[in-house]
């Protein structure tokens, strides 16, 4: 299997990563990838930008270096309702969304509570991956987890980072996660969790995990770059009318 998308990545404007859009698309190319997704880090998280950042990334071309950018966001998961961290329009214009928990934002609290939080991010629709759900840091049910990711149609990640020291004790979860995901038919998607341009695109360890436990390319949504495409148009349009929904409902 050949993973041809990174779909978790940061530059400069996190705050805490040191490459720009340019060079990472650069190396995307370099390493063969169709599609990257610029994915910073929403406004909560120390030294991210305002939302407006996100607003304005419909200026950064659809093309760099012949890969497909994707405009993007990793929001943050506020509470236990599963709330995101930036005003709900903003998510209309985002072309991906992943949604994490960080201990600068979310105070871990029980394992009930976290798998709330990521249920009701799912349950949103305004997400289209749950990103990094190994972190040993926030415990949860991964089942019940998967089970609502399966049932609204939101993938899950598997974060190569995670799987190299980033989140010490995540690769036993990770795994859990990964054979839930194939037993229970869940999308899986694949993040590099970049913050340098050399790291775009690195998803060996990922790639492990997924042949080890037997994922099919049908579920893995980055092992092709149609695949990608659909389901990542479908996810763009339920969000477009989720946001439409929240506004009418103000």
């Amino acid at each position: 299997m050949k993973l041809v998308v990174d779909t978790y990545t940061h530059t400069v404007a996190s705050g805490h990563a040191y490459s720009t859009i340019l060079e990472n698309a650069a190396q995307a190319k370099s390493v063969g990838l169709s599609h990257l997704c610029v994915t910073d880090h929403a406004s909560t998280m120390p030294g991210a930008p305002h939302h407006w950042h996100f607003v304005n990334q419909r200026v950064i071309p659809d093309l760099l270096f012949c890969v497909r950018i994707i405009r993007g966001v990793e929001a943050n998961i506020m509470n236990s309702d599963g709330e995101l961290d930036m005003p709900t329009y903003v998510y209309a214009g985002m072309e991906w969304v992943n949604a994490s928990l960080h201990e600068a934002v979310f105070r871990a609290l029980s394992k009930e509570e976290h798998t709330q939080a990521m249920i009701g991010a799912i349950e949103s629709q305004l997400i289209d991956a749950i990103a990094h759900p190994g972190n040993p840091n926030y415990p949860i049910d991964a089942e019940a987890v998967v089970a609502s990711a399966v049932k609204h149609g939101v993938a899950i990640e598997l974060n190569n980072s995670s799987l190299n020291g980033s989140r010490k004790g995540s690769e036993p979860y990770c795994l859990a996660i990964a054979e839930l995901a194939r037993d229970m038919g869940a999308y899986v998607t694949t993040g590099s969790d970049a913050h340098f341009a050399s790291d775009i695109g690195n998803l060996s360890s990922v790639l492990t995990m997924i042949e080890k436990v037997g994922l099919s390319e049908e579920q893995v949504i980055t092992s092709g770059a149609v695949r990608f495409e659909t389901f990542q148009r479908r996810r763009f349009a339920i969000r477009q009318r989720r946001v439409e929904e929240f506004a009418q409902r103000t």
